[in-house]
């Protein structure tokens, strides 16, 4: 099982232990695991496919099982085993101890709702707030994630708000009743570079005040190495490489996270072409035997295809490759 050392004296919030996915029988993330403490930024990254999000989801239970079903390892929360957890008690985690920012809030958010009822939704559900009070508080929770008039904002609707607005109501949803655990899936998909950043800068200065446990999923290696104190690096449903980001982004192990951090363009001299990495993730129910960056790695032995590479600890990184960089 893929096991990395306690990096903090604080008893975690998350407790990932050998998750594994399937969909109908067929692998879609397997033996993942990792934690997350108060106030911690964790980054899980990799190209699309490489199950990031399906991980995200199952950590919530908004998978549809059937046809998805956790086959196998825990999902530890405050102490709690979520895998198997009656769908009523998740459902007062969700929301109220647990939130989450989808990619695209203008499907996430329901557009015949006003922003206001939407935000005051959770407020009442989960704290028993009156209408008048929870519309209050979601004008307080507007202002707090930098929406300017927020009080104006309540009675818009999603369509009528710009991507980093309606990303912003999207946060501060999340974050209405004062959660412990914060699951961020490509918060800034589709919105440009400069409200990218804000949005950034709002969702690590949010969790550092409140103190919340901070899983960050990003293809965006850069993102990673600014905000987060550790990274988690998944390939084909597994993880390949976790550690402190400067040790497994410094200096990478596993070859996927070195291809990976030579396609950065800081990584690389002006003028040089930028390298990228050669094929596609092999999707589920056609990944090889041994290691399922075999054969898109230039550095692949025969043994890479023939066995799956153990996980190895140099330090407080760990990775799984049988020629490591």
């Amino acid at each position: 099982m893929t096991r990395l050392p306690e990096t903090s004296p604080t008893e975690p919030i998350l407790s990932v232990e050998g998750l594994s996915l399937d969909l109908r029988g067929t692998p879609l993330v397997e033996d993942v695991s990792f934690s997350i403490a108060p106030g911690e930024m964790l980054g899980l990254v990799g190209e699309s496919g490489c199950g990031k999000s399906v991980t995200a989801l199952s950590i919530m239970r908004l998978l549809p099982t059937p046809p998805i079903a956790i086959s196998g390892g825990r999902i530890l929360f405050e102490g709690t085993d979520l895998a198997g957890l009656p769908e009523a008690q998740m459902r007062r985690l969700r929301g109220r101890r647990m939130g989450m920012i989808f990619q695209e809030p203008m499907t996430a958010l329901n557009p015949v709702f006003t922003i206001g009822s939407q935000i005051a939704e959770p407020l009442r559900i989960h704290e028993g707030l009156s209408e008048r009070a929870a519309l209050e508080r979601a004008a307080e929770l507007l202002a707090r994630v930098g929406l300017p008039s927020p009080r104006t904002q309540l009675a818009r609707y999603p369509h009528q708000l710009s991507g980093g607005q309606r990303q912003r109501v999207m946060i501060a949803m999340a974050l209405a009743c004062g959660p412990r655990l914060l699951v961020a899936d490509e918060p800034t998909t589709a919105l440009d570079v400069t409200v990218q950043a804000q949005i950034l800068a709002l969702v690590d200065g949010l969790r550092r005040d409140m103190g919340l446990a901070c899983l960050l999923i990003t293809h965006d290696l850069g993102v990673v190495a600014e905000i987060c104190e550790r990274v988690c690096v998944m390939y084909a449903g597994r993880i390949v490489e976790a550690g402190p980001i400067a040790d497994a982004l410094g200096a990478p192990r596993h070859r996927y996270t070195r291809a990976l951090v030579e396609t950065i363009p800081l990584s690389n001299p002006p003028g040089r072409p930028l390298p990228s990495i050669p094929g596609n993730v092999p999707p589920p129910g056609a990944r090889p035997r041994g290691c399922a960056f075999a054969d898109r790695c230039s550095a692949a032995l025969d043994r890479c295809r023939a066995e799956t590479p153990p996980w190895t600890m140099d330090g407080a990184r760990g990775f799984a490759c049988w020629n490591p960089a």
